[in-house]
């Protein structure tokens, strides 16, 4: 059997699921799946569409293609800002509002440095770019 690369893949969503405070049920019924299919992902015996993890990362409010990493659909090296995109989202510390903020932040820096990203993790495109204040004066 080909190996999928499920098992990294259910131990980070078992570890963001409990991070949510979620139980699997709860996960289950927020992405739309059901609740063995959502038991066997965690353990590593299915591995799900793009689509499924798509739904799975809504409810987690987490980004897409974190889980599309883990899920070995994208390259690590697509991974560039994810770590941080995904710390900022799986936060529970600060609101949704922070969050963006934050991510808006974070990717106008990214820019300003020459570094584009298309994750679109935030579901929102940063406003204004490099914004005037932190322009650099070379």
């Amino acid at each position: 059997m080909a190996s999928l690369n499920v098992g990294n893949l259910g131990g980070f969503l078992r570890e963001q699921r409990r991070s949510a405070q979620l139980s699997l049920r709860q996960l289950a019924d927020a992405a739309g799946v059901s609740n063995p299919y959502l038991s066997q992902i965690e353990r590593g015996l299915r591995k799900p569409s793009a689509e499924i993890l798509q739904q799975l990362a809504k409810a987690l409010r987490i980004s897409a293609e974190t889980l599309y990493v883990q899920a070995g659909i994208l390259d690590e090296r697509d991974r560039d800002g994810l770590e941080v995109q995904n710390a900022v989202l799986t936060d529970p510390t600060i609101n949704e509002r922070q969050k963006q903020v934050l991510l808006q932040i974070y990717e106008s820096f990214r820019k300003e440095n020459g570094i584009t990203t298309d994750t679109g993790a935030t579901g929102t495109s940063p406003a204004g770019g490099g914004g005037e204040a932190g322009k650099p004066s070379n």
